[in-house]
Parts: C-alpha cells; structure tokens; sequence
C-alpha cells in the first residue's frame, strides 16, 4: 500500500511519517498492494476550538473509496483515531464483499440448468 503524508499548517517529519506506516500498517495488511492511502493533516486556526489539529484519510481500494476524519488536540492522537476508523471500515468492507461474492455464488449453484 502506498502512503502520501500531506500537511496544511503543519510540517511532516520523518518521525511523524514513521507514526504513520506504522498506525496504518494493520490496513495495509488487509487491502491489496494496489491500494493508495493518502493522510492530509492541518491545524485549524480557530480559539475558540480546542481540537484544532485535524487528521483525515482517503484510501482508494479496488471497487470504491474509504474517509475518515477526526480532529484532537493532538495531531498524533487524531491519526490514531483516523487509523482505528479506517480498520473497521476495511473490515466491514471485506465483509460485505465475502457476503456477496458467497450470495452470487449460492444463486448460480440453485438456478436450474435450461
């Protein structure tokens, strides 16, 4: 899986691109090779808002795209939470497609042959 760290507001450091790959490695074990995850992360220069550092990630996966978005007081703390919300979604993802592909398959097998 491929990784593109962006900042807005914010510098990307190396230890910070470390957190990252290692956050999101459980995703990457899940989808394919082909899978593109990008993280775009900005400080929101609000004061009245206390969680201002803001996280969100898109993961282009065969057959649809995956979002989530979470925003902390930490900007490590909102990559994680990026990172838990995308693992469910892959996992309900897969889910659903193991669910179908067995549903389509079940339905060819019962048809009556002409």
């Amino acid at each position: 899986m491929k990784i593109d760290v962006k900042g807005r507001n914010v510098t990307v450091t190396d230890d910070l691109r470390e957190h990252v790959e290692r956050r999101f490695d459980k995703v990457g074990r899940q989808v394919s090779d082909l899978a593109h995850l990008e993280l775009e992360l900005w400080q929101e220069r609000n004061p009245a808002n206390p969680d201002c550092y803001v996280a969100e990630v898109t993961l282009h996966i065969k057959g649809g795209l995956l979002r989530a978005r979470d925003a902390s007081r930490d900007l490590r703390h909102s990559i994680n939470l990026c990172a838990d919300e995308l693992a469910r979604q892959v996992k309900r993802d897969r889910v659903r497609r193991r669910r179908r592909r067995e549903m389509r398959a079940s339905a060819q097998g019962a048809q009556p042959a002409l």
